[in-house]
């Protein structure tokens, strides 16, 4: 009850103003969302977000001046409770990567469903790291083409565990996890809390990374 009473506080970096002011509405239509902050470049939400930080940051990348990119690693380093996401059209793998070592947990691209846009909020607000199935899938080829994989048997993982990260590492969401192994979405959420722990990292990128070898 008290999770689902919880009000996640958003803010949005976005130069076009359409899209900055419907994705406003959209977080304000739910019940368990709230965006008052909406920022048109990185300088201002910079000056802005690090004295009032959100939960929640939903950057673009492509800004009049200084980038998106570089939006979140200042403001990260004020705020590191603050979890950010891009909201982008690109989908190159220089920027994706740069944008998670820039500290960005989540990548969702602009023509995602307004469906995928909010469960990619919540998902990341539990401690998760959403993104689009094509994003995923480059940064699960870019790690596998830069290293040997690390065979699963040497990590800390029962045999379970090694197979629910193996559907993870392929881009698979937690719902199709849950149907390739035959169990519940809530035993995939259980196992996934658990790698993280054993694997001792955050998120999904980090757990995969461990998985490659990285």
């Amino acid at each position: 009850m008290n999770e689902a009473a919880q009000t996640i506080k958003i803010a949005i970096i976005e130069d076009l103003r359409d899209i900055a002011y419907e994705l406003q509405d959209l977080f304000n239509s739910e019940a368990d969302m709230q965006c008052t902050q909406i920022y048109h470049n990185a300088e201002d939400a910079i000056e802005f977000l690090t004295k009032f930080p959100p939960d929640i940051v939903l950057a673009d990348i492509g800004l009049p001046r200084a980038d998106g990119i570089t939006a979140i690693t200042a403001i990260r380093a004020e705020c590191p409770q603050t979890q950010f996401c891009m909201f982008t059209v690109f989908e190159d793998n220089d920027k994706i990567f740069k944008s998670i070592k820039a500290g960005a947990k989540g990548y969702i691209l602009k023509n995602s469903d307004p469906d995928i846009i909010l469960s990619s909020i919540r998902e990341l607000f539990k401690g998760g790291s959403p993104m689009n199935p094509e994003i995923a899938r480059k940064v699960l080829d870019a790690f596998m083409n830069a290293a040997p994989v690390k065979p699963a048997e040497d990590l800390p993982l029962t045999n379970r565990e090694k197979e629910l990260l193996e559907q993870l590492a392929k881009g698979l969401l937690y719902k199709e996890i849950a149907q390739v192994l035959g169990i519940t979405i809530g035993t995939v959420k259980q196992h996934i809390h658990k790698i993280y722990d054993k694997l001792q990292v955050n998120n999904k990128t980090e757990a995969i990374n461990r998985y490659l070898g990285q």
